[in-house]
């Protein structure tokens, strides 16, 4: 589990952490402890980011579900103040499985909706994750080939075996797997060929700078080819001008993510509300 926004902090750049994160600092409870009164309190939401079809304008292919917690105050905390803290505890598998659910529901909701969500590598085979997938596709079987479930690069080599019984367990039913923040630097060839994911989503450091540096075009034209020669889908993400959107669609890359489509929001467009709220 991790945060995977596109695109800068609203507050400053995107290493840094909000005011909301020194807040959780200076509280003697400290993050863990908000977090699991937040969870206990049932103020944990989805936040929904488009990608979008490149070239397109917008058009989205699917969003991108982001976990996000609440204060007593109902101020939104993004993943990023807190996952560092949670993700190798009890909580983090929790707060997956609430993430699943949330989505599952919403594509329940939603017949057109194809929606990503995160997980941890250290999720996988969690009864809570698993109970929560299943009771989702009983429920409404149809939400299989419209989820996907994202991967960080990093945390995918860190016990490959697993993972790669994992995707072929999840694409034997029908569901979508993508690799995050790929082009960091962890996945080597052979973990990409063995894994067959379905979708490529390329680093936002790549990205976050195509149209003034070649080194990078170069760098994402390669990814690009290989992910077509292994029938995947690409994903650029941190997409913040229009000039970067130009130039990855020159290159072929299928889809953008960032802010300068949207922010992530608690209440998307395709929700019953007339104004969203950046999350």
């Amino acid at each position: 589990m991790a945060d995977r926004d596109t695109g800068p902090s609203p507050t400053g750049p995107r290493s840094a952490r909000s005011p909301a994160a020194t807040d959780l600092g200076q509280r003697p409870e400290g993050a863990v402890a908000m977090v699991e009164e937040a969870v206990a309190a049932g103020r944990v939401r989805l936040a929904y980011q488009p990608i979008m079809v490149a070239g397109s304008g917008r058009n989205p292919a699917f969003y991108e579900g982001l976990i996000r917690v609440l204060d007593r105050s109902g101020r939104v905390i993004p993943a990023c103040d807190f996952i560092a803290e949670v993700e190798e505890t009890a909580l983090g598998r929790r707060i997956d499985a609430m993430a699943l659910s949330y989505g599952l529901q919403a594509l329940a909701e939603r017949a057109q909706l194809r929606l990503s969500i995160n997980l941890s590598v250290r999720t996988i085979g969690d009864p809570s994750w698993m109970a929560a997938l299943d009771a989702g596709l009983a429920a409404d079987p149809t939400v299989a080939e419209r989820l996907i479930l994202e991967l960080t690069e990093s945390s995918a080599i860190t016990q490959p075996d697993e993972v790669g019984a994992f995707i072929a367990r999840m694409q034997e039913r029908g569901i979508a797997i993508a690799v995050d923040d790929f082009g960091a630097g962890y996945t080597s060839m052979r973990h990409l060929r063995d894994f067959r994911f379905d979708i490529l989503k390329i680093d936002g450091a790549l990205c976050g700078d195509a149209a003034a540096n070649p080194d990078n075009r170069a760098l994402i034209a390669a990814i690009v080819s290989i992910a077509a020669h292994f029938e995947m889908m690409t994903v650029a993400e941190r997409v913040e001008t229009a000039e970067d959107a130009e130039a990855l669609a020159r290159i072929g890359v299928d889809c953008l993510q960032g802010y300068l489509f949207a922010r992530p929001t608690l209440l998307p467009e395709w929700r019953d509300c007339a104004i969203g709220r950046s999350a």
